[in-house]
């Protein structure tokens, strides 16, 4: 049996990057991207210019082991990036577009990014970033996108920062026949993407080539997406690498109809002009597409993936009722995208409207990719029983997950141990049909629309605030964020003049991204401990939910 084992010929590594070169066979004269009414590629254009940025990016001396770092809403050239920057043998990272320049700064310092894409808009944000960088920190090089609209870049202080070159420069100057750098092992880093996580230092979640392939094929297996289809991004491709759909869209030679900014109206009316059928989105998205006036029913379904805080059940109602079929699962940025879906069961058809909300908005099964899911109690290690009540934390297995956190042994020794599972940090019940539920966040991590945010860091910036004494952060039920934060706070003794709500939010406003800012501060005497002196945030919670669901339609 000695020859029966892995060859060159049988065992190349496996790369999402492949599935660019296929589209450009099969799906070449077919769109592969539009955006705006301006721009339009076919699949074989967007392998060319794949070609040429990789070469162009290869020229400055770049490649395997290096960090490039994209900062842009969804156009054109952040979904090419996802192919180009890995092309030339370099690591994709994908930076929130909604962080602050502190923050942005943290990022490039820890990754070491030696290059930037960033998009016109967005130009002062990553200039305010550099100039945080330590003065020992090289400057990466910084290449502008710019507005393919030939309108005003409005480009924030150009005369006195350095722009490398521009992305279309850097497109005509590359060869088209370049030789793409192919992994010399499927685990080799494709991609790095930062998540805040529990605490306030960010973690840099690497990505292997073999774990993109598997989660782009399974992506797109388990949603059942077909040959072809019309594809809206509504989901920001730097959430972990839009789930990666941005691989996995290659694959079946979508359209990718790009969006730079949400917009109900704008949606709705993309969906009609390019007869859209898929799209992705957290829950807040279901809100915004239902909270228009009056929307007209949608021509044929369209098939909407949501996922991060459990889409409550009348929101699901809602937006299935304009003619959007919605699938709802669960993942991580270290999963790379779902590594559990709602999978539907035809006999479920049968029960009420309400009660089919209700499961679906449960987290579900283990999609393909994932070869376990289950709730284990973190003390003993054991599986708890499957009566949907018995809480533990959730644990998964899989080829989709990610490698470790960049620089972070022991983070990454925490969460992947030898004892075969990593740990979500996140908690939850399995119902009797194997069906997963999850029910609080450990950690008190809070998820409003998509984004994860440390309630430690909101606290630590709190604690600057002159007047507090303490100060607490948890999760209050939205119906239009999914979750919001609500501050919890008491104040010292003494103070001459006591701060109101509103000074406390614009506090926050100036140190926070607006996003992570407490929609409501609630001013106690003294915040619940226990008795060594830990706050006791499930009574906190509580509080929070007796404010009631609020109804706010944007970011203070």
């Amino acid at each position: 049996m000695d020859h029966l084992k892995p060859r060159p010929a049988n065992s190349p590594p496996l790369t999402p990057l492949t599935f660019l070169e296929r589209a450009a066979l099969v799906y070449g004269t077919s769109t592969s991207i539009v955006y705006n009414s301006t721009t339009t590629y076919t699949w074989s254009d967007t392998h060319c210019r794949c070609l040429r940025m990789a070469s162009s990016i290869s020229s400055y001396g770049l490649g395997r082991g290096d960090v490039i770092s994209v900062l842009a809403p969804n156009v054109p050239a952040i979904y090419e990036l996802h192919f180009a920057i890995p092309m030339s043998g370099a690591i994709l990272n994908n930076i929130n577009t909604r962080l602050d320049s502190r923050t942005v700064s943290v990022l490039l310092h820890h990754s070491g990014s030696k290059l930037v894409f960033v998009d016109y808009q967005l130009t002062k944000l990553l200039f305010d970033a550099v100039s945080l960088l330590p003065p020992d920190h090289a400057r990466p090089m910084i290449v502008l996108i710019e507005n393919d609209e030939n309108e005003n870049n409005n480009v924030h202080g150009l005369q006195s920062q350095v722009i490398t070159t521009t992305y279309e420069e850097m497109i005509k100057k590359g060869d088209p026949e370049f030789k793409w750098v192919r992994p010399k092992s499927e685990w080799d880093p494709i991609a790095l993407n930062y998540t805040s996580g529990t605490t306030s230092t960010p973690k840099g979640v690497v990505h292997c080539h073999r774990g993109a392939f598997i989660m782009s094929m399974d992506a797109l297996a388990d949603w059942s997406v077909p040959k072809q289809p019309v594809y809206l991004w509504t989901l920001p491709m730097f959430h972990a690498n839009g789930w990666s759909f941005t691989w996995g869209m290659a694959a079946v030679g979508a359209t990718n109809v790009c969006l730079r900014k949400f917009d109900g109206p704008i949606v709705y009316d993309t969906i009609r002009r390019h007869g859209v059928t898929h799209m992705c989105g957290a829950p807040v998205v279901l809100n915004m597409l239902t909270n228009q006036s009056n929307p007209t029913p949608l021509p044929k379904p369209v098939h909407l993936l949501t996922a991060g805080a459990p889409p409550p059940a009348t929101v699901l109602l809602r937006v299935e009722s304009v003619g959007f079929v919605v699938s709802h699962g669960y993942g991580l940025t270290e999963t790379g995208g779902l590594m559990v879906s709602c999978a539907w069961k035809n006999e479920w058809n049968k029960f009420p409207a309400s009660e089919r909300a209700k499961l679906k908005a449960r987290q579900g099964i283990r999609t393909l990719a994932a070869s376990e899911v289950n709730v284990i109690d973190p003390k003993t290690g054991k599986v708890v029983p499957k009566d949907g009540k018995t809480i533990g934390e959730v644990v998964l297995k899989g080829g989709c997950l990610f490698l470790g956190y960049l620089k972070d042994p022991e983070n990454t020794n925490n969460c992947m141990g030898d004892d075969g599972w990593f740990k979500t940090g996140d908690v939850g019940v399995m119902h009797e049909d194997g069906y997963l539920e999850i029910k609080d966040r450990s950690k008190d991590i809070i998820i409003s629309g998509g984004e994860n945010i440390s309630s430690v860091e909101v606290e630590s910036m709190l604690y600057t605030f002159p007047a507090i004494n303490e100060a607490a952060v948890v999760a209050k039920p939205d119906e239009y964020w999914g979750e919001t934060p609500c501050a919890f706070v008491s104040l010292k003794e003494g103070i001459r003049e006591r701060p109101s709500e509103r000074d406390v939010i614009e506090y926050c406003r100036g140190k926070l991204p607006h996003y992570m800012v407490p929609k409501n501060v609630v001013f106690k005497d003294e915040l619940p401990k226990t008795s060594t002196g830990k706050v006791q945030k499930y009574l906190l919670r509580e509080m929070a939910k007796e404010l009631g669901n609020s109804r706010a339609t944007s970011r203070l």
